[in-house]
């Protein structure tokens, strides 16, 4: 068996110290640093860790109009986004070629592209070599997300070559949208990353589902919450635990094969690193009777358009 195709993965469990960007990224080089001493050569993080999920929105009465305690909590959400252009995942890139590891990063990400004052739910792609090759903005932010992260676009529809693998990855329901998937099949992808803020229950059906669909590897990965992952200093903390369950997100990190069956069955109520190798010759198996976008499909019937532009809402001209 050619060592190429063999992909040894980690996936990263664990959970933000909320809303705190410092403290979480030294959470995730610690997950890295981790993995590469496993010798793996891919990690994966959940949706949105840094910083953390909104969860204040369902706990807070989010949709409060001109609300104090809103805007005070949201203000503080966006003082511990991303800012990639700012330097924010330098030390992760450092990481990525000092180990020769690829990662998968769930932010919260504030782009000075669009100003800088408005913050989207991202995937970030870093390479081996500690480049990032793509920043995926969730098309379509879910339910009370859409009170504090704003709608992305096409431009990090986008696969990425590992060893003989193809990867691409989409952020929690997005993995619902039939066309954003089809995007990434039709790119060759056939190892998914299948990024959430948490819960088995998001995760047991859509990722054997996913696999069964492209015959592809598909990995979810969640983040974990519990009452005690929010920091002392979090605005309005005792109005937040008020109606928090103790676990407010169980995990449920899993990976389903090309055939649909799990290799890893989804792992809930613990933090930590479940470690995998996939074995790229299952792809070419499963394929062998379906293939989404190559055999068993009708181009000159169904055809998917994509537009991959980097929105902004103003253009300049020199």
């Amino acid at each position: 068996m050619s060592s190429s195709n063999l992909l040894k993965v980690a996936l990263a469990q664990i959970s933000p110290v909320w809303l705190n960007k410092e403290a979480t990224l030294e959470k995730v080089k610690s997950s890295i640093q981790d993995a590469a001493k496993e010798n793996c050569q891919l990690i994966i993080f959940g949706e949105g860790l840094v910083p953390g999920y909104p969860f204040w929105l369902a706990l807070t009465h989010g949709t409060a109009w001109d609300n104090s305690i809103q805007k005070e909590i949201h203000a503080h959400y966006l003082r511990n986004a991303i800012q990639i252009e700012s330097g924010d995942l330098d030390e992760i890139k450092f990481l990525a070629k000092e180990n020769q590891i690829s990662i998968y990063l769930g932010i919260i990400e504030r782009p000075i592209d669009r100003g800088g004052h408005s913050i989207y739910c991202s995937l970030v792609y870093i390479d081996q070599t500690g480049e990032i090759k793509s920043v995926h903005r969730k098309l379509q932010p879910t339910y009370d997300e859409r009170l504090t992260w704003s709608p992305g676009d096409g431009n990090g529809l986008r696969v990425h070559k590992l060893k003989n693998f193809t990867v691409g990855g989409l952020n929690c329901w997005e993995n619902w949208m039939p066309l954003a998937r089809t995007a990434l099949y039709g790119l060759g992808e056939n190892l998914h990353i299948a990024v959430w803020p948490g819960s088995i229950r998001n995760t047991e059906d859509i990722t054997r589902m996913i696999a069964k669909e492209s015959r592809s590897f598909v990995i979810s990965v969640s983040s974990l919450m519990r009452k005690t992952d929010f920091p002392v200093d979090t605005p309005y903390l005792d109005l937040i635990l008020e109606n928090a369950p103790d676990f407010l997100t169980d995990g449920g990190s899993c990976i389903a094969g090309p055939d649909g069956k799990w290799i890893l069955e989804p792992e809930t109520n613990k933090e930590g690193l479940f470690i995998e190798t996939l074995d790229f010759n299952r792809v070419l198996e499963e394929r062998q009777n379906f293939d989404p976008v190559g055999h068993y499909s009708r181009p000159d019937v169904l055809q998917l358009h994509v537009n991959r532009e980097r929105q902004s809402s103003i253009k300049f001209e020199e």
